[in-house]
């Protein structure tokens, strides 16, 4: 850290007195260089116009369904983020109801739902188990878009997650095998000799799927899409469930 920068973290540390001497507890981190402040008309239309212009197309809301204008979604996605536009922020609550969120990769989207794979013993998969329900985020900034999900989650197939294990990278496959994944870990040679363990193990022969690893699926309840517009004042589209089909409507933003 430069000493510049040191200066400004401290100066924003800094707990200055209030108006009658007594010291004030916490200071806003809006005032710090770190934040950028809110863009101004110029800014808005200098720097945001090819996505506002995008966004503000109202064809954009007229579909019937969400399932679709997702996967409408994650195809502009993908063509335009610098990379994995298929992240989400998957959280989940544990048995004590804290919640926890993560990124994790959707794998396959589709009428039945969003699947995501990871291993049974992690903490997302023991929070899963306990409470199978789960909400998810998508946000992508090239688009100025952002898509809200809730549902229950449910295991997949064996044969679905043995398909997908199988179009890993041997590597990551291998990983899948060393890692024990969110349980503390001592130094990062342990890792590395529990790989170098598992490519000895596996020396010339096909790396199966470990019991412990395993796919879910998010089967939404509640979908909302967002799109940024200017001032704040942005769209917002939900659907809910209802019966075999979705109802639909805006919300204020």
């Amino acid at each position: 850290m430069t000493h510049l920068a040191a200066d400004k973290v401290n100066a924003a540390l800094t707990v200055p007195p209030d108006a009658d001497g007594r010291a004030v507890r916490y200071r806003s981190f809006m005032t710090h260089a770190a934040i950028p402040p809110s863009p101004s008309r110029e800014e808005y239309a200098r720097d945001y116009a090819a996505a506002l212009a995008a966004n503000g197309d109202e064809t954009i809301f007229d579909r019937p369904e969400p399932i679709g204008l997702l996967i409408e979604w994650l195809a502009q996605a993908r063509a335009h983020e610098i990379n994995d536009p298929n992240a989400m922020a998957l959280s989940t609550v544990d048995v004590d109801g804290w919640p926890d969120s993560r990124m994790v990769l959707l794998k396959d989207v589709d009428v039945r739902g969003l699947t995501f794979y990871s291993n049974r013993e992690s903490a997302k998969g023991r929070q899963l188990q306990a409470r199978p329900a789960a909400a998810v985020l998508f946000h992508w900034k090239s688009l100025r878009r952002q898509v809200r999900l809730r549902g229950t989650v449910e295991p997949v197939t064996t044969v679905e997650a043995d398909a997908y294990f199988a179009s890993r990278a041997r590597e990551s496959r291998i990983g899948a095998w060393a890692s024990d994944q969110s349980r503390p870990l001592d130094s990062r040679e342990t890792l590395e000799a529990a790989v170098a363990r598992e490519e000895s193990r596996f020396d010339g022969q096909e790396v199966p799927r470990p019991e412990h690893w395993t796919g879910w699926r998010l089967v939404p309840t509640v979908m909302e899409f967002w799109r940024d517009r200017p001032f704040r004042l942005h769209d917002r589209l939900r659907f809910e469930r209802d019966g075999e089909g979705w109802s639909r409507g805006r919300l204020y933003p």
